[in-house]
């Protein structure tokens, strides 16, 4: 059994994304959050792109106790040195970032292959020549890379000094099965001391399957966000990741340390400081990921609550919800009335559920808690006239 490391860039390649702009303290302020997840490394931004990241980085490396904090440099001197500036060299990783593919070379940077690779084995020996201990090169769209052009960026950085490589699916491109042969192909590169890191975007809704595959391929680290904020359809989600691991790490045969418990406070958090809307039905964090307006779950679930949840609420800071709506069913009424202390026959219990739900509730599910105070008062109502008579 394997452990398998986190790296949050809630901060960096979340914040990026349209709508998700934060302030140094409101950076801090979840990167304590995330933090106290267990996440091993924060990235905290890009140091060289604004003063606000800059502030940003110099404010979280001095309040980080635990957990790693890394910065996003271009492959240039000037970046690196000024992400030295920002958060100093102890517990700092610097990401170098350069592109992956001949796409990218060409359209985006305007720059050949031998350039490119120049540039990054430049950057990296001058980041060990500052005595950075811990230097990521993050290969953007190594999914579409080209594999001589991969190698020769693995060879050059490692030989400079780089202790992680991080090929990213910055597109999504990546289906599992192809994921896990770009990892496997760097595992094979690289030297065992060299880390290897997933970064996969959800374009097509598979950045948790890559991000997996790319671990069973022999990544020992995944990078997410909280939420699965970022570029355009986002990236891994950390508490999916984190979930499906702690539920099924005997399947896969790796494991994290991240603790649960507290990842809807973080992600509440996030979304105040962000005002992002929270989702319906989004896995654990969405509004009715532990909620049901069925009829069958809910006799299930008020029976035991296993025959519905699998991933239980608790362990990751939520509670159950059963709530009333036109698809609800008699057995959570009965419930309801068993817990008021009041006994009906079928057909009294047919006309409640005609009275109460049936025909009360439309398009809009009602909370359980306010069923059972309206069923109180009614009944109170009528031992009250009985009473009378």
């Amino acid at each position: 059994m394997r452990r398998i490391t986190i790296f949050d860039t809630t901060l960096r390649d979340g914040e990026q994304a349209p709508g998700n702009a934060m302030s140094p303290k409101q950076k801090l302020n979840i990167a304590l959050h995330v933090e106290k997840l267990g996440v091993d490394r924060i990235e905290m931004g890009f140091p060289a792109s604004s003063p606000s990241d800059f502030k940003a980085a110099q404010l979280i490396s001095q309040h980080l106790t635990t957990a790693q904090f890394a910065t996003l440099s271009r492959a240039v001197r000037e970046d690196v040195e000024t992400a030295v500036r920002a958060g100093g060299t102890e517990r700092h990783e610097i990401q170098v970032l350069v592109s992956g593919s001949d796409l990218h070379l060409e359209h985006k940077r305007g720059i050949s292959r031998r350039e490119g690779i120049r540039e990054v084995v430049d950057a990296v020996a001058y980041a060990r020549s500052l005595r950075v201990e811990s230097i990521a090169l993050a290969i953007e769209d190594a999914s579409r890379g080209e594999h001589d052009l991969l190698r020769a960026y693995t060879e050059g950085a490692v030989e400079a000094g780089a202790t992680r490589l991080v090929p990213a699916d910055t597109c999504g491109y990546s289906t599992p099965d192809q994921y896990a042969d770009v990892i496997a192909a760097f595992r094979e590169w690289a030297p065992p001391s060299v880390g290897v890191s997933t970064h996969c975007h959800n374009d097509f809704g598979l950045s948790l399957a890559n991000a997996v595959s790319g671990l069973q391929a022999g990544a020992d680290e995944a990078q997410v966000t909280l939420g699965g904020i970022g570029e355009r359809a986002g990236n891994t989600p950390l508490e999916e990741l984190a979930a499906l691991l702690l539920y099924k790490k005997d399947h896969y045969g790796f494991y994290t340390t991240i603790t649960t418990e507290d990842m809807y406070a973080a992600y509440s958090a996030l979304r105040d400081v962000i005002r992002l809307p929270e989702p319906r039905t989004k896995a654990v964090f969405g509004t009715y990921a532990f909620g049901t307006a069925a009829g069958i779950h809910q006799q299930g679930v008020l029976r035991n609550p296993a025959t519905y949840e699998y991933v239980e609420p608790a362990r990751f800071g939520r509670e159950r919800s059963l709530l009333i709506g036109r698809h609800s069913g008699r057995a959570v009424l009965r419930h309801l009335l068993g817990e008021l202390g009041v006994e009906v026959d079928d057909a009294e219990l047919a006309e409640l559920y005609r009275v109460h739900i049936a025909e009360r509730v439309n398009a809009d599910c009602e909370d359980l808690d306010v069923l059972k105070e309206r069923l109180g008062v009614a009944f109170a109502e009528r031992d009250g006239a009985t009473a009378r008579a």
